[in-house]
């Protein structure tokens, strides 16, 4: 079970995401807070943003937006856990493949 140091009833609370895709992580996790309480406000921020809404979702703070394609994948570093400050956009399979094929 998901337990919160504090009580954040009446609140402000900043929900921070590395990466915001089609906002379906940040909806759970919308739906988890308010099973703790109702805080005063909730407000969310990302590092990356990437478009692609599914739900409407629309972050208040954004570091970076970086358009993607659906199929690529965006991968965060931090230099406090990897070493490095970094946003890689890792592009699809089926992309890298023909890259491979089309160097032979």
């Amino acid at each position: 079970p998901t337990e919160l140091p504090t009580d954040i009833h009446g609140k402000r609370v900043v929900l921070v995401d590395d990466v915001l895709y089609t906002g379906r992580s940040i909806r759970a996790a919308l739906d988890a807070l308010i099973d703790f309480g109702r805080p005063a406000s909730i407000q969310l921020a990302v590092l990356v943003d990437r478009g692609h809404r599914e739900l409407p979702i629309r972050p208040d703070y954004v570091g970076k937006n970086i358009p993607t394609a659906s199929n690529e994948d965006v991968q965060v570093l931090l230099k406090e856990t990897d070493g490095r400050d970094e946003v890689v956009v890792i592009p699809a399979l089926s992309e890298v493949e023909g890259q491979v094929e089309g160097e032979r």
